[in-house]
């Protein structure tokens, strides 16, 4: 285990950073125990580093339906509140990111499950094309055009943060 640790820690902290918006140690430690506890599981049809990459995605989606994110979020609106200072420029602009990261995760939740599916594995676990397919039975054309149509899903949803109308 200590190996799987050391060989896969940059790309857990990566994909939690590239989800959460930000480094989270809980996150971190609850992938680990989600490896350790169902590496028995594993089928190594596939690569090792993959199949931790989902599981570090889906710990990353669990943490944003937990009673503690959303506490944290009520106490940020709290301290939005009763905060009368001005907000700096860079902070505004955190905030603003962070905004915008939870609208784009939200419309990528938001897509059919299929094409989801093939965007998550393309874009945040670095499948190739031909990596999806065969992990989803699927011809590689397929694969392409629900990248595609979820791209273009997500161009159209997302357009007014571009400030289109």
């Amino acid at each position: 285990m200590r190996n799987i640790i050391k060989e896969n820690k940059g790309l857990i902290k990566a994909i939690i950073k590239k989800i959460t918006g930000s480094y989270n140690e809980d996150i971190e430690q609850e992938v680990y125990i989600k490896t350790w506890k169902n590496i028995n599981n594993y089928k190594e049809t596939g690569k090792l580093r993959s199949w931790i990459a989902t599981i570090t995605a889906n710990v990353c989606k669990d943490y944003f339906k937990s009673s503690s994110y959303k506490q944290n979020l009520r106490e940020v609106r709290d301290e939005n509140v009763l905060e009368n200072k001005a907000v700096s420029a860079s902070q505004e602009r955190i905030i603003d990111a962070k905004k915008r990261q939870k609208i784009i995760l939200k419309a990528v939740d938001d897509l059919p499950y299929k094409m989801r599916k093939v965007l998550v594995l393309f874009e945040f676990e670095d499948f190739s094309i031909a990596e999806i397919a065969k992990k989803l039975g699927e011809p590689e054309g397929t694969i392409k055009s629900r990248l595609y149509t979820a791209r273009k899903t997500l161009a159209e949803k997302l357009k007014f943060l571009l400030g289109e109308n």
